[in-house]
């Protein structure tokens, strides 16, 4: 079969589409044949070697994966069944989506919704369901569009892009921190009503409290970022932390907490029981179905992409497509 071959070299490391063994079928696994993958900016870490997402080389990238069963050792799944794979250590040690075949343990699988094609999930992937777990949080702690703006953070990558598109259609007015107004009109398309510059948003550094702005907000950052948006929620609003784009670290006192009662709310969509992502997988296939905005790549492009990703230059979702 063909994968994408990361390997370490004198001068660093690099990738190529190789012939490599098709996966070993251990007991309790699944091979699966990949239709479609998509790009997330861990792939893009491990494809440049950081050692804190892909320890050993060469390597295949691809945290997710959408195709059908062709071998099983499982007796949860058999040939033929339309499935999906995201998260937990796909791609991150164990060879990932950016391949012709993947075997994976079957508490790793989801059964695809009826009707959720393998390129339906993977224009969502692992930002989608990321930015579905972000916003199913806000809405279990009680927020509502009545209540004023969503902030979020990254709204251009692939989380905040359909974090917002879900939000949207669910009626929130979205208001888009912005480096540059580059990509204004591909926010508006998403449903992004308001703008803030990150220079105005980081304007009250060294201050514990400003004035409070959003009704929630959707972190994809973390670092100064967070720490700038909890000054300035509302009281009893909330903000779903899922990303350290900018910085691990935060800065922070305890008042936006003791005096307004704000909800830090961390999200993590890699090693949650698969009931939780199956429960936001289906609700994405129905009552969530939105038209996300992406690119389809071919092999070949997929380099380029990477690329792009490690740069911030992303733009919403690609996928790739291997079938």
């Amino acid at each position: 079969m063909q994968a994408f071959l990361v390997s370490e070299n004198e001068t660093g490391f690099s990738g190529a589409w190789n012939h490599v063994s098709e996966p070993e079928l251990l007991d309790g696994h699944v091979r699966i044949q990949v239709e479609y993958s998509s790009l997330n900016y861990k792939d893009a870490l491990s494809y440049s070697g950081n050692k804190g997402v892909t320890r050993k080389f060469p390597h295949v990238p691809g945290i997710d994966a959408a195709g059908v069963v062709v071998s099983s050792q499982s007796d949860f799944f058999s040939k033929g069944d339309e499935v999906l794979v995201t998260g937990y250590d796909l791609g991150m040690n164990t060879f990932g989506g950016f391949a012709d075949l993947v075997a994976v343990p079957e508490n790793w699988i989801i059964k695809r919704p009826i009707g959720f094609s393998a390129l339906d999930a993977m224009i969502l992937g692992t930002a989608g369901l990321t930015a579905g777990l972000c916003v199913d949080k806000l809405l279990h702690n009680d927020i509502k569009p009545d209540q004023g703006s969503i902030l979020v953070s990254g709204a251009s990558g692939g989380v905040g892009s359909i974090a917002c598109k879900l939000l949207s259609k669910l009626g929130f007015n979205i208001t888009a921190v912005q480096r540059d107004n580059t990509k204004q009109g591909f926010l508006e398309s998403l449903g992004v009503t308001d703008f803030i510059s990150m220079d105005e948003l980081l304007a009250g550094d060294g201050k514990p409290l400003l004035k409070p702005a959003f009704a929630a907000a959707i972190d994809v950052a973390g670092g100064k970022t967070l720490a700038a948006i909890l000054k300035q929620i509302k009281p009893s609003g909330s903000v779903a932390a899922c990303g350290l784009v900018d910085n691990l670290a935060l800065d922070t006192t305890v008042l936006p907490f003791i005096l307004r009662g704000i909800n830090l709310l961390g999200v993590d969509s890699v090693e949650i029981p698969l009931s939780q992502k199956q429960a936001v997988w289906n609700k994405f296939a129905e009552d969530w179905k939105i038209d996300a905005q992406y690119q389809l790549i071919e092999r070949e492009q997929l380099k380029d992409y990477l690329e792009a990703l490690l740069k911030g230059e992303a733009k919403g979702r690609y996928v790739l497509k291997l079938k």
